[in-house]
């Protein structure tokens, strides 16, 4: 089902008119992300030089109470009558363009026009996370009969406030950053099914209206089965979109990607920015972009506000893909992580109550550790860090790399043909060893293994406070055999705050990596990639660095 975008903005103005070895030690948490558009902190005095000034009615009737307005770099500073520009006590009121999505000039009635602006602001109670508002403040331009230069002026002001309004893009060595253009179309891929079933009834309450005030422009494209969204992104023309959104849980995130990875002109497709919008029960993508961003953790309804405000500022960048293959001869991209054991045990398990929503995954826990579970495998990994510039042992030329597609194999380093998909250069073929630099874990009896590339593995779980969206790591966790189901609750516990390396547990152990391999000894137990099942077979995988962009806080 396609459809457009109602025109909220419009409807206002008629209504106007008228690390190596593995540690089983704290991990140590990265500097804090820079605090992001839209977090609360007191602004600079006077907020810059002045670019605008003038004196407007405080509202779009006429008769409404004059103000003073002053346009900075940073805000739009509001005084009422008798308040000097220059005053030491500053503005009666300062609107932060850093959350501003959207501004708009219209004609008033009486030959006035009027231009309004539409921001929103954390705010929240004393104690606990603030939430986004909305906020939104019109001024009326009445300086005689002139109708038609009324209205300039106050298109002259809403379009630098509109200039102004536009993330700065990141001055920072070795990382691209984008923002999406103005109007922007947007393909939005929903599952209305996904979570407890309220995706769609999300989106047009909450999404849309955002969506129309920031000037983007949404044609909904709604699944009606599995793999639909991956049919529709790998045979869709999709030039005339700039971005694609996905509304729903991270598995059809995973559809999108893998789709978008078989088509011909790939590497030209992934350069359009993806966008995640929490619809799904877990939202792993979604809580890590917020979590990026420097906003404080939020979930529901504020987790859907903030990351829909993101995607009105619209500033993007590069994310790392996992190319994953198996025994079997298949290939998959995935954004999130690979999973074996008790986490995906949950994950699948508990899809029978996913109209609980969330709490379907801590309903699956109890279940869980009630008929706790060992796995038998062998783990090897090649570690990042001072060994990531060392060469892989020599390939076997005549051994074939599944690359996913029946009949075909993925040629050699430094022989890719155009449109071919990259070469998982530090793997060697399943059905060899590992290459001889690579650690080989000892123990072979596991509790969980869990190959990470976010910081979280759902919307209360912070596993991997260290992860970037490119920083050319997988953060690889396993568990060994022997923990008690008290601990292990105790860990997961400790998991939604991001402390859960802090408790020392020994059986506990996280390593960052550049590749791995999972080999396990009979075919049991679970597997999932972003949260999909898998076959349980021998599988490995490799970070492929900044291979697609996302929209992105900061």
């Amino acid at each position: 089902m396609n459809g457009a975008a109602p025109p909220a903005i419009a409807g206002r103005q008629q209504r106007a008119a008228a690390g190596g070895a593995p540690r089983c030690l704290p991990l140590r948490s990265a500097p804090a992300p820079p605090m992001a558009a839209g977090r609360r902190a007191p602004p600079e005095p006077g907020g810059g030089p002045v670019l605008l000034q003038g004196i407007f009615g405080a509202g779009p009737a006429p008769g409404a109470a004059a103000c003073s307005l002053s346009l900075t770099a940073r805000e739009l500073q509001v005084r009422r009558p008798g308040g000097s520009p220059g005053g030491s006590a500053g503005p009666d009121a300062a609107l932060r363009l850093a959350d501003c999505v959207g501004s708009a000039a219209f004609p008033a009635a009486a030959a006035a026009a009027c231009f309004s602006l539409v921001c929103y602001p954390l705010r929240g109670p004393r104690w606990g996370p603030p939430a986004r508002q909305r906020l939104e403040r019109t001024f009326r331009v009445s300086r005689g009969p002139d109708a038609e230069g009324n209205l300039r002026i106050a298109q002259a002001w809403s379009r630098r406030i509109r200039e102004l309004a536009v993330p700065a893009v990141p001055a920072q060595d070795g990382d691209s950053y984008g923002v999406l253009p103005r109007p922007c179309r947007a393909l939005v891929l929903l599952n209305p099914q996904s979570g407890s079933g309220r995706a769609l009834d999300d989106f047009q309450a909450v999404v849309q209206p955002m969506l129309a005030e920031a000037e983007i422009a949404t044609t909904i494209f709604i699944t009606e089965r599995p793999h639909h969204a991956h049919e529709k992104v790998r045979d869709e023309d999709l030039s005339q979109w700039d971005t694609l959104v996905v509304m729903s849980g991270d598995g059809l995130l995973y559809e999108v990607v893998n789709g978008l990875m078989e088509r011909p002109d790939w590497k030209d497709t992934m350069k359009k920015p993806l966008c995640i919008l929490p619809g799904g029960s877990g939202n792993a993508l979604a809580a890590s972009i917020n979590y990026y961003a420097g906003y404080d953790h939020v979930a529901k309804k504020k987790l859907l506000t903030n990351c829909t405000f993101i995607l009105c500022k619209g500033l993007h960048t590069q994310m790392d893909l996992v190319s994953l293959s198996t025994a079997s001869g298949k290939r998959f991209f995935s954004f999130l992580g690979f999973g074996w054991g008790f986490i995906s045990d949950v994950d699948i398990d508990s899809e029978k109550y996913r109209w609980l929503g969330s709490a379907r995954f801590t309903l699956g826990t109890l279940q869980c550790l009630a008929k706790l579970r060992v796995y038998q495998g062998r783990l090897s990994y090649l570690p990042a860090g001072p060994e990531q510039g060392t060469s892989p042992a020599p390939r076997d030329p005549s051994t074939p790399v599944p690359n996913g597609q029946a009949g075909h194999v993925l040629p050699p380093a430094g022989t890719d043909a155009p449109g071919s998909l990259p070469t998982d250069s530090l793997l060697a073929p399943l059905g060899q060893p590992v290459p001889a630099h690579w650690t080989v874990v000892p123990e072979e009896e596991f509790v969980l293994v869990y190959a990470i590339y976010q910081s979280h593995l759902g919307t209360n779980l912070l596993m991997a406070p260290a992860a970037r969206l490119h920083d050319g790591c997988i953060h690889l966790f396993y568990m060994k055999a022997g923990i008690s189901r008290v601990a292990l609750l105790k860990l997961f516990l400790a998991m939604s705050r991001g402390t859960h390396l802090d408790l020392n547990c020994p059986h506990l152990c996280y390593v960052p990596v550049r590749a791995f391999r999972l080999e396990p000894r009979v075919a049991a137990g679970i597997m999932t990639v972003d949260g999909e099942a898998l076959a349980c077979e021998p599988v490995q995988g490799q970070i492929h660095g900044r291979l697609c962009r996302v929209v992105s806080g900061s």
